[in-house]
């Protein structure tokens, strides 16, 4: 099958271009949706996750307290190391599973961090960014999700730069401010397009 591998900054709006996707009849894997799975009551994550950083990380509800947890990570790259080296071998398992099982006209993985891994490069046949100015990333966050500036900033420090995704971009989607709807689902439309074709090709 041929493969997508689609990322974006923090507020890019990567998750809506993957649902656009999915509509046009894409197989879509979300790596950051396993991983809410993972860490979610009874998610297979959550008991090393208590054993290695304490009750204090679980929220009443069995799930990962995911305020106080980004809090911890975004402020030591060491518990961040300790978070990741828990969470990243069970994704990766559930993502291979998943593409097993995958059926449509390509496959896109959806992964926030594809350029930092630096393990996607080979497993795909085309990457995706999905483009936006910093600052229009941190008036998206803010208002989806209440964070601070300086919270985001510090989530922004820890991925790539602009720069660095859209260097290693074979297509790019741009969502900036002025961006509609409309806009943005022609635009995303018209790469979906060519991965029909070259899926199509590949078989």
């Amino acid at each position: 099958m041929y493969k997508i591998g689609l990322t974006g900054g923090i507020g890019s709006g990567k998750s809506r271009v993957a649902d656009f996707f999915q509509e046009w009849g894409a197989a879509v894997i979300d790596t950051d949706v396993i991983a809410h799975e993972l860490t979610a009551p009874g998610g297979g994550a959550i008991e090393p996750i208590r054993r290695r950083f304490g009750r204090a990380m679980i929220a009443a509800d069995g799930s990962l307290d995911r305020k106080k947890m980004r809090e911890l990570a975004f402020s030591s790259p060491d518990a961040r190391g300790q978070l990741e080296a828990i969470l990243h071998p069970m994704i990766s398992v559930v993502t291979q599973e998943r593409a097993d099982r995958a059926q449509g006209c390509y496959l896109v993985f959806v992964v926030p961090l594809l350029v930092e891994s630096g393990r996607w490069r080979d497993r795909v046949d085309r990457i995706c960014v999905v483009d936006c100015d910093p600052a229009t990333q941190i008036a998206r966050v803010q208002a989806r999700n209440g964070l601070t500036s300086e919270a985001i900033a510090r989530i922004m420090s820890a991925q790539a730069s602009r720069k660095d995704r859209l260097a290693l971009a074979d297509d790019v989607v741009l969502n900036d401010a002025q961006t509609t709807l409309a806009e943005l689902s022609r635009r995303a439309r018209q790469v979906h397009e060519r991965w029909c074709l070259w899926a199509i090709q590949q078989n």
